[in-house]
């Protein structure tokens, strides 16, 4: 019997209760001594803590978890499961809450990105699996627009498939060839030569997956359902920015059939080209917690909570002569939330945007903002929707003190 057969088998034994549960509870020798006083990590290390005022970048490391998600982790920490079960019934329940036929959860959108052009390449062809990305003969190919061509995209080459590039629908449709295994279109692109409908209805022609990435796109909720409605097989959303997940977790969900394949080419399975990408069994709960969160949360409220903070911090800073708060709300469809734009004369406060964003992120405690355009001109863009709450009025404290400063 194979090893992964022996592990799959372990899906019959009852991992936290019964037998396991009662020989290793979660308060055994396994879950360490009793609390002591908290460690400041950040201070251990010597690492800097950061105010996020700006939008999700992976290098901030993504967003602030919600208690639900950490109460998920911790929960589960202190038992073993066995993967593929685990995998099962989450993807049932993400594919359940999302309205579509399958979903797993992968460590990020760009992890699914591979994951979805590996499925679409093998199938549940088990040498394939084995072999790619150094299949025989030539290439896979997966049909992009020109203009959507993207950091990301790397991924989809890892695979070892070959991007075919294309403009408008005419080159689109005359793009497919025996080669061709999947069509990708990326959300967030600039412009686009073809709309999402016509991608979809093309791809559907002749019979080729089609994938959407769109990892940063929520707000609003409901884009999480928009694209299946508009028939793409796959869609990927990651888990650790706006839906507050654990940032190295993402989901990938659609068409069941390239799920189960997706999953062959991930781990835990003990070879494939997505081994190196393996989700915890604390991030796969987790995820599960945020989604849930998510779509259970009123979003409403949340934006106008959003709004608030920004007239908080507008009320302050414009206490100080010639600056002026606007709110700056993101047409998307990636980060397409509210922030505030400040500006101010020069000739008084003597500071460019530039300067402003570099002492706030320099500064005690350090703040990242972002610096933004209007009308050919730069900004000041602060972002609220990552702050705490008791972040605010430090924010607002920071950027006054910073402007003040420099008149």
């Amino acid at each position: 019997m194979k090893r992964r057969d022996i592990l799959k088998g372990f899906s019959l034994l009852p991992l936290s209760g019964g037998v396991i549960g009662g020989v290793f509870s979660s308060q055994s020798v396994f879950a360490g001594p009793n609390k002591k006083a908290k460690r400041d990590l950040f201070e251990e290390l010597g690492v800097t803590r950061v105010i996020n005022a700006g939008v999700t970048m992976t290098f901030l490391s993504g967003s602030l978890m919600m208690p639900e998600v950490m109460e998920a982790i911790n929960s589960t920490s202190h038992d073993f499961a066995n993967m593929y079960e685990l995998q099962d019934k989450v993807g049932a329940k993400i594919a359940e809450m999302l309205l579509c036929e399958d979903a797993m959860v992968t460590s990020g959108a760009a992890c699914a990105l591979l994951l979805g052009t590996a499925a679409a390449i093998t199938g549940k062809d088990q040498e394939k699996i084995k072999l790619i990305p150094n299949l025989p003969g030539p290439r896979p190919e997966v049909i992009m627009q020109k203009s959507h061509r993207y950091l990301f995209d790397q991924a989809i080459t890892t695979t070892g498939a070959k991007i075919i590039e294309v403009e408008g629908e005419d080159e689109m449709n005359k793009a497919f060839n025996g080669n061709t295994v999947l069509a990708l279109f990326f959300n967030a692109a600039g412009s686009s030569s073809v709309s999402r409908e016509d991608f979809v209805a093309i791809c559907k022609k002749h019979n080729i997956p089609s994938f959407i990435d769109a990892a940063a796109d929520v707000p609003p909720v409901e884009n999480l359902f928009k694209f299946q409605k508009m028939g793409f097989d796959l869609v990927t959303f990651s888990g650790g920015k706006m839906i507050r997940g654990p940032q190295s977790a993402g989901l990938l969900f659609g068409r069941k059939d390239l799920i189960e394949a997706a999953k062959l080419n991930h781990s835990p399975h003990e070879a494939p080209i997505g081994r190196p990408m393996k989700v915890n069994k604390e991030e796969i709960f987790g995820m599960y917690a945020a989604l849930k969160s998510y779509l259970e949360r009123d979003h409403k409220k949340e934006w106008n909570d959003w709004l608030m903070r920004i007239e908080r911090i507008r009320k302050k800073v414009e206490k100080i002569q010639s600056v002026k708060g606007e709110t700056y709300i993101d047409p998307g469809p990636a980060n397409a939330f509210p922030s505030l734009d400040l500006t101010w004369d020069q000739e008084i406060v003597k500071m460019t945007a530039n300067d402003v964003q570099s002492a706030l992120q320099k500064g005690t405690p350090s703040i990242v903002a972002n610096v933004g355009n209007k009308d050919g001109n730069k900004v000041l863009r602060v972002g609220v929707v990552l702050l705490r709450p008791d972040q605010v009025d430090v924010v607002a404290r920071r950027i006054k003190e910073v402007l003040e400063h420099a008149i």
